[in-house]
């Protein structure tokens, strides 16, 4: 007799099983929302998808009264260029620190519990700090993303560089390899796929920082437009926004796994992926 825990479902039944989770909900909200606007057709709590439909289109393709701009898509732009900015500062302050404490016992003997410490510290009690030292502008938002994400980076990077086999450093170094000719040609080309995977598994911090950031002190934004129309209690442009900033995530991640596919095929071999 076959045991569940050895049956695995086809293409077509892992795809189906994958969109039954999101139906459910789909159903539900829908049914949810007919309920309490057939009761008050003025309930802002669950707005039906015709009304938040009306309030995108409002926002994305009519231009604001107030200042003619598209208001979703210059959030969008914002937000984007404040997360790509903070995670490129990120991902390589925190390649850097972690190979270099990674390979150099030197470096993580003097090093590493220092940043084991400062990656203990809660980004957002940094927030008030941060505003104070660079002010209300781009600075402060790009620089929580950076703090905040680099020393999980750096731990992660440093931890990938220990574990690998002390054999491939002693073959180096028999064949003639100095230091920097090991780093750069044995431990960076494997770090790299590493990495990647760093930044993605960050990313849900990341959009965290920046809509705090962005919720406190900013005339723009995605999180700074779903904090300010909260007052209203316009779930009509709060829901839409909220998926839209989870598709955003969703395409950064889905982008940054079939660029380490491209770049390295045999980490995703590997990986069994």
């Amino acid at each position: 007799m076959k045991r569940l825990i050895n049956q695995s479902p086809n293409r077509v039944w892992r795809v189906g099983l994958a969109l039954l989770p999101f139906a459910i909900l789909l159903l539900l909200y829908i049914s949810a929302s007919e309920a309490r606007l057939a009761e008050n057709a003025y309930d802002k709590l669950l707005p039906s998808f015709e009304q938040m439909g009306d309030a995108i289109h409002r926002l994305a393709f009519e231009p604001s009264k107030r200042s003619g701009d598209y208001l979703f898509w210059q959030d969008t732009g914002s937000s984007l260029r404040r997360l790509g900015l903070g995670m490129l500062i990120a991902a390589s302050l925190g390649m850097f620190l972690g190979l270099m404490t990674g390979a150099i016992p030197l470096l993580n003997a003097s090093f590493a519990p220092l940043l084991t410490i400062v990656s203990l510290v809660p980004p957002m009690a940094l927030l008030p700090i941060l505003f104070i030292v660079f002010g209300l502008g781009e600075l402060s938002k790009v620089a929580l993303i950076a703090i905040g994400v680099t020393p999980f980076v750096a731990r992660d990077i440093q931890k990938r560089a220990l574990e690998i086999p002390r054999e491939q450093l002693v073959k180096a170094q028999t064949l003639g390899a100095n230091s920097a000719q090991i780093i750069l040609r044995v431990l960076i080309p494997q770090l790299m796929p590493r990495l990647i995977d760093a930044v993605r598994l960050s990313l849900g911090s990341a959009w965290l920082f920046l809509i705090a950031a962005e919720a406190i002190a900013s005339t723009d934004g995605l999180g700074y437009r779903v904090f300010l129309v909260r007052r209203y209690l316009s779930m009509d442009v709060i829901l839409p926004y909220v998926a839209w900033i989870t598709f955003l995530a969703f395409l950064i991640d889905y982008a940054l796994v079939k660029i380490s596919h491209f770049a390295f095929p045999w980490h995703a071999q590997q990986e069994g992926k």
